[in-house]
């Protein structure tokens, strides 16, 4: 992700768990869930949205 505009659209995205929104971390290629404690995987400039696939975070 390396556009202003895919910058947007991350940040228009929220948990699936708990609708809140997340934090976009550009160096883990992840979006964070503060409030689920999960951080949800981007793969080849996808984010991966499945709550069985994000990482518990510590």
């Amino acid at each position: 992700m390396s556009t202003e505009a895919d910058r947007h659209m991350l940040e228009a995205l929220i948990c699936p768990e708990t609708h809140a929104t997340l934090r976009y971390d550009a160096a883990a290629q992840e979006l964070v869930s503060e409030a689920a404690q999960l951080a949800y995987p981007i793969r080849n400039g996808i984010p991966v949205m499945l709550v069985d696939e994000a990482r518990k975070l510590d």
